[in-house]
């Protein structure tokens, strides 16, 4: 066969160019990426103009944040409701009887002294009025749109589960007044979703107790949970019958599944894992909080392989609830207030080193599921000349924005009750401006839109530099690896649109202010998952891609 000339020296030249060209684009990762991926370029054009970028068109396995993302994953910014459905004399009086007096502070002392007084239906009649009407539609209000509350925490008790769950325990006896007790709280979380809060349903009160406290239901002062195979079977049944409700219920926050376990408590963590475990063939979707048992560093570092995006079976994303007051040790009475504020500071510490690489460690996350305004009498004896009101504005604040930078969310110890409650109520503490709003639900709904739009003209300007200045960091660091860094572009725009997502989400339903990504390492962890990079040799630049874009979006919008 006869080639010609021609054909011979335009096939040489074309090699010639193929040659040069692969060599330009070799010496350019960034180039090179986008070669590899033509399919990645035409979805980067494809939605390179829109904020809300979707998800499911250009990273298959991904749709946008929903509102019941965002219900678990904001930053939670709230209260506890108070002792509506696990009472404490010193918070509600008026549920006591005078014929009670002496006779003991918990739950179990109110309900059985009004059953012995009014019998079963009337006692049943006024705890179900205190559990519809003690926390009014006006308090939600407020709490919506005074202290910008996205979620509460509502503490219930064993026996609010119904009369089934309180066979073989103390409440044997009355169990009949809470036949509707579970229906009141179901009631009360679409009464706070239908005004955008969320709840955490908080397992306060557990068989037997799971510390000494009044708060489980009784004053026997023990705790008896542990090391009872009754009361922790008992305990187990109650998380998964609540866990089996809540699956389609809306505004459900997440599960405290247990309230501060007494610390060394003997087969806590033993308990935990069977929990979980049942948990994860019911819903493995809500997020469970489990009590930190006063040693936060070990609690985390219990969770955090739970928190794996390689864990097999996939577990309930695992936040440790943790509780900071400043007011009951003696070490803390010996510390003038200044001293307390200081310390405010840098407390959380133990999630230094444990958060922030999902694909290393494992998620990381604390909520501050109580905390107060209190100082001792002999804290406050220390202050020296100094206001004692601007001491206490002083020691909310440093808590707000502590939490606000460290914890997932704080709800402070506590909403209702019959009196002011001083510097254990959150109204009076509002009041005083001794409680942190964070910015973004500060701001008006029109302000965040106009912020929103602000961020979408920067956001290929800002992808262009933060994907080349990763490129370049890697590339001439670490040389010679076979890097993927088309990953973290695409983590980028999965951040950077669901930042926008979780912010504009409030103002979509007509409420006042935006959320941002609290629960951010579970949100990273969740986003590995679906997206299926958990099995990529590389998935730690998608990740590196997705915290960024976030970050990139909350400078551009400011908050």
């Amino acid at each position: 066969m006869r080639v010609s000339w021609s054909y011979f020296i335009t096939s040489v030249f074309t090699l010639i160019f193929l040659f040069l060209l692969a060599r330009f684009i070799y010496r350019d990762p960034l180039k090179r990426e986008y070669i590899a991926k033509p399919f990645y370029i035409a979805m980067h054009f494809f939605h390179k103009n829109s904020l809300q970028t979707n998800l499911a068109a250009t990273q298959p396995g991904l749709q946008a944040p929903t509102f019941a993302d965002v219900t678990r994953y904001r930053y939670h910014h709230g209260t506890n409701l108070g002792s509506v459905f696990v009472l404490e004399r010193w918070m509600t009086e008026h549920m006591f009887p005078l014929s009670a007096a002496g006779q003991g502070t918990s739950e179990l002392t109110a309900v059985s002294a009004w059953v012995v007084l009014e019998g079963d239906q009337d006692a049943r009649e006024r705890f179900e009025k205190h559990w519809r009407e003690y926390v009014s539609d006006a308090d939600l209000d407020w709490l919506r749109d005074v202290s910008r509350c996205t979620t509460v925490r509502v503490p219930i008790g064993y026996f609010t589960l119904g009369p089934k769950f309180c066979e073989g325990t103390p409440f044997k006896g009355v169990a009949s007044v809470y036949q509707n007790a579970w229906q009141a709280v179901m009631d009360l979380v679409k009464r706070c979703n239908d005004r955008g809060m969320g709840v955490l349903i908080d397992l306060h009160a557990l068989p037997g107790g799971a510390n000494t406290g009044e708060h489980s239901g009784t004053n026997s002062g023990k705790a008896e949970l542990w090391g009872s195979k009754a009361n922790l079977d008992l305990a187990t049944k109650c998380v998964c019958f609540i866990a089996q409700q809540t699956r389609t219920m809306e505004g459900v926050a997440g599960i405290q599944i247990i309230n501060e376990a007494e610390s060394h408590a003997k087969g806590m963590y033993e308990w935990y894992d069977r929990v979980l475990l049942e948990l994860s063939h019911i819903d493995n979707t809500i997020p469970i909080y489990v009590s930190d048992g006063w040693n936060l560093n070990h609690a985390l570092g219990w969770s955090q392989p739970k928190n794996n995006m390689r864990t097999q079976p996939t577990f309930n994303p695992v936040v440790v609830d943790t509780h900071l007051y400043w007011c009951f040790s003696d070490a803390d009475k010996a510390k003038s207030p200044q001293q307390i504020v200081y310390e405010v500071h840098s407390t959380l510490s133990e999630l230094d080193g444990k958060d922030g690489s999902v694909n290393d460690r494992g998620a990381a996350q604390v909520h501050v599921g109580e905390y107060s305004c209190v100082l001792s009498e002999e804290t406050w004896a220390k202050r020296r000349d100094t206001p004692k009101a601007q001491l206490v504005s002083n020691f909310g604040v440093a808590q707000s924005q502590r939490y606000q930078r460290r914890a997932c969310g704080s709800t402070f110890w506590s909403y209702r009750m019959d009196w002011t409650g001083g510097e254990w109520g959150f109204r009076p503490m509002n009041e005083q401006h001794a409680i942190g709003i964070p910015l973004s639900l500060a701001l008006p709904a029109a302000e965040l839109r106009n912020r929103i739009n602000q961020a979408q003209t920067q956001r290929d300007f800002r992808k262009g530099n933060t994907v080349k200045s990763h490129v370049g960091y890697w590339d001439k660091n670490y040389p010679g690896q076979p890097y993927e860094h088309w990953r973290f572009e695409q983590g980028w725009e999965v951040g950077f649109a669901d930042a926008a997502g979780f912010l504009g989400m409030r103002g979509q339903r007509g409420w006042e202010g935006g959320d941002k990504i609290g629960m951010l390492d579970l949100w990273v962890l969740k986003r590995l998952r679906e997206s299926g990079q958990a099995a990529a040799v590389f998935a730690w630049e998608w990740e590196a891609g997705l915290r960024q874009g976030v970050r990139d979006f909350y400078e551009c919008v400011g908050v």
